[in-house]
């Protein structure tokens, strides 16, 4: 029986590696985002007035383009939930809430990854 199991998982493989070959770059990109989003990351995401930093979210798994309810075209905003960094340390302290946020399009901003 285990190697039935091995098998079958060793034909998974291939088939899965063969139909990912398949795949243009541009496919295989937004195949990746939507496995980063689906298991989330650790981002964050700074919002800046000129060269100082005025808002910073902790913990955001994602940032997703709003879309419009008719014509589905793209707006000129994102949106996301992450909390917000009110004494901008770079870490969610006491009393720090997860909150909705939404950015411009035209907005100076980053999103990274959390490096700690």
């Amino acid at each position: 029986m285990s190697n039935k199991i091995k098998n079958i998982a060793l034909i998974t493989t291939v088939a899965a590696a063969s139909l990912l070959a398949g795949c243009t770059q541009e496919q295989q990109n937004k195949i990746s985002r939507d496995i980063q989003n689906w298991t989330g990351t650790n981002g964050v995401l700074e919002v800046y007035a000129g060269d100082k930093v005025v808002r910073r979210f902790l913990k955001v798994d994602k940032i997703s383009t709003a879309l419009g309810t008719d014509d589905k075209m793209p707006r000129a905003y994102r949106y996301g939930y992450g909390v917000l960094d009110e004494n901008l340390n770079m870490q969610v302290d006491e009393g720090e809430k997860k909150v909705y946020f939404e950015i411009s399009d035209y907005s100076n901003t980053v999103f990274f990854e959390n490096p700690r």
